[in-house]
């Protein structure tokens, strides 16, 4: 079987199977795709549990938009298409929900804002977690610091515009997330993703899930009244497949549903080999695309290989978390080492330290050769030779391929 696998932006590498081991290419679901503006017309001309955007925007004096950084496929600028018809778009600021991340290149930044970027660049703000200015919001239930950009808590009208997929650990991306953490102080992000460590900081988990605890508790400070949100599922081509508009939360639990129904794919069993994908923009470097693996251990068996795809086009991402992966050859003294104290980065070292305790991990990359073996990942320099190297191991193993492992979550069907 003769696979075309995406790296980076435009490139291709190709790479060929054995029938005999060959299980199948995985994606997202196929779902049927309307007309993508009159998809996210209809949502804002439909709010859920809000009044219109019109009404919404009554007497509004300090107006600041949410948005997504380029490590989201979110299409922002789309959304702003449309809302430069329905609004001044010049008479609100726009605050990029960075997280902990950098802010955007030029490169990105035209991605995020599209064709408005050069009327809006003045009025662009990325947010800076160490240097910003923040307002504490109190405390969490779970004991989190909640210090929120005073950009964000001083607008009297927020619009949120952000897209829906499962994360890792906080359940899901979207809704509330791009508020908390994404326009929080690093002490608070560094606090929040503390709880990752904890067992029920799963993927497709809200209930119970401390990470998306904290989130809420930090959007239960501000009037909801304030926000109205634009929320995206999209496709695996990254079109917009559903939007739901108008209060955060009512949006976000419409979108979860959605979500699942792109992004939860069902399997009849585990492989022995997993080729894992994270395309483009999900490919920025190495921290990010830990996602890819974190998904690809659904679908692997006990003892596998796990083969990551992804350029890392800007490095290795966190040197905090880089540093306590090369920490030791033994993946459990890594994880001992973990538990003895907590900086921003080291949830995802813990769960690729979890990974490497039953598994193998390779990997094609831009990415230095001898830093990725001081990771404990095995690099190539093409899918073809890793694939080989895996099957030298592994003669009869089922290889399962997941062309967008960063978003895809592969679930053994019970009902199978």
């Amino acid at each position: 079987m003769k696979i075309t696998i995406p790296y980076g932006k435009d490139g291709k590498q190709h790479v060929e199977i054995p029938d005999k081991n060959f299980a199948g290419v995985l994606y997202p679901n196929d779902v049927v795709i309307g007309e993508e503006r009159k998809i996210i017309e209809e949502a804002i001309e439909n709010p859920l549990q809000s009044s219109s955007l019109t009404d919404f925007l009554r007497g509004a004096k300090n107006i600041v938009f949410i948005v997504n950084d380029a490590t989201r496929p979110t299409p922002t600028h789309k959304v702003l298409d449309i809302l430069d018809e329905l609004m001044d778009l010049e008479s609100a600021r726009y605050l990029i929900a960075t997280g902990s991340h950098r802010a955007p290149t030029e490169e990105e930044y035209r991605f995020i804002f599209g064709k408005h970027l050069e009327k809006l660049r003045t009025k662009i703000h990325a947010h800076d977690s160490k240097k910003d200015e923040m307002v504490c919001l109190g405390r969490s239930k779970n004991g989190t610091e909640m210090w929120v950009n005073k950009i964000a808590v001083d607008a009297d009208r927020l619009i949120v515009i952000t897209s829906v997929e499962p994360h890792y650990f906080a359940g899901y991306t979207g809704g509330r997330k791009s508020f908390f953490p994404g326009v929080a102080s690093y002490e608070t992000i560094e606090q929040n993703h503390k709880l990752a460590m904890r067992p029920d900081a799963q993927i497709l988990v809200l209930s119970g899930n401390p990470v998306h605890e904290d989130m809420m508790d930090a959007l239960s400070t501000i009037d909801r009244n304030r926000i109205f949100s634009i929320q995206l599922v999209l496709d695996r081509h990254q079109r917009v497949y559903r939007a739901a508009a108008g209060d955060i939360n009512a949006a976000f639990e419409k979108a979860v549903e959605w979500a699942n129904e792109v992004f939860v794919v069902p399997i009849k069993m585990k492989a022995d080999i997993i080729v894992s994908v994270a395309p483009f923009p999900m490919d920025v470097d190495l921290y990010q695309s830990q996602k890819a693996l974190d998904n690809a251990k659904w679908a692997l068996k006990e003892g596998g290989i796990i083969i990551l795809v992804s350029q890392c086009r800007h490095g290795i991402g966190h040197d905090t978390f880089y540093k306590q992966l090369s920490f030791s050859s033994d993946p459990q003294k890594i994880l001992e080492n973990l538990s003895r104290e907590y900086k921003l980065g080291y949830h995802k070292t813990a769960k690729i330290a979890e990974i490497l305790l039953k598994s193998k991990i390779f990997a094609i990359t831009d990415l230095d050769p001898d830093m990725l073996r001081k990771a404990n990942i095995t690099p190539f320099n093409s899918i073809q030779s890793a694939v080989n190297a895996a099957l030298q191991e592994k003669k009869d193993a089922k290889i399962l391929i997941l062309m967008d492992g960063s978003v895809t979550v592969p679930r053994v069907d019970s009902n199978d």
